[in-house]
């Protein structure tokens, strides 16, 4: 528990340095490491990671890295697709969630690879393109128990034209509303262990105060292109274990 307990710094260090990539590492983290049950791990990583980005879209706002516009409709449309969506984590096994969320994370990761969503679209964010981006990351929030970050940064460059640095402390918003929505439609079905919750929201925040901190001083794209690599290995090793898991099931 000690272990993981230090890794959820990890969760706090991606959120502050790219705005993404919390849940990523809070699922695998409360599952493998930890021993909770993946629909229990589903809410306490909503939780965790809804908490963390709180502070960082509040520290990102008070720099004026922040869109109020696109967090608006991105956070409305988002909360209500991660409230259907979790009416769905209950449906289906252990295994077969976290074989999505790995065939997910690959997805986005070789997305991210090929293209990096470095390049400015000269429109804005129009309500009709930010409503329906924001209800598809929204339902994957609650189905998934993730926060959804990698796919809110490049949805808020590509769909609602901000540059990186906005988009970071834009996403954070995003992803706490939306952890926000999943949440209360995740506590209609279970119930988890608060007091280690707790305990890893508090390692995660030290982990964000620093990725903060440390978001000025390296280079984005390097940091960038270090995260994608491990969220494309990460999705790999999950759909790996998972498969197999299902394969000796039968």
């Amino acid at each position: 528990m000690t272990f993981g307990l230090a890794l959820a710094a990890l969760i706090g260090l991606s959120l502050g340095l790219l705005g993404s990539g919390g849940s990523i590492i809070t699922l695998p983290v409360l599952v493998y490491v930890a021993g909770i049950p993946a629909q229990q791990a589903v809410g306490m990583s909503l939780v965790i990671v809804g908490g963390t980005s709180s502070l960082g879209a509040l520290l990102n706002m008070r720099r004026g890295a922040f869109n109020f516009r696109a967090a608006a409709f991105f956070s409305l449309s988002g909360m209500a697709g991660a409230f259907v969506g979790a009416k769905f984590t209950h449906l289906v096994s252990a295994s077969v969630l976290l074989l999505l969320f790995g065939v997910l994370m690959l997805v986005a990761g070789t997305r991210m690879l090929r293209n990096g969503a470095t390049t400015m679209p000269s429109h804005q964010c129009r309500p009709s393109r930010c409503l329906v981006a924001g209800i598809a990351v929204g339902v994957l929030t609650g189905f998934l128990g993730v926060g959804g970050g990698f796919l809110i940064l490049p949805a808020l460059v590509l769909f609602a034209g901000l540059d990186m640095k906005p988009a970071i402390g834009t996403s954070l918003a995003v992803i706490a509303v939306n952890c926000l929505g999943g949440l209360i439609g995740q506590l209609r079905y279970v119930n988890f262990d608060w007091p280690l919750t707790l305990a890893f929201l508090g390692v995660s925040i030290v982990g964000m105060l620093a990725g903060t901190a440390l978001a000025s001083r390296m280079p984005s794209m390097l940091l960038r292109r270090g995260f994608v690599w491990c969220v494309v290995l990460l999705g790999i090793a999950l759909i790996g274990r998972n498969l197999m898991a299902l394969v000796g099931a039968h």
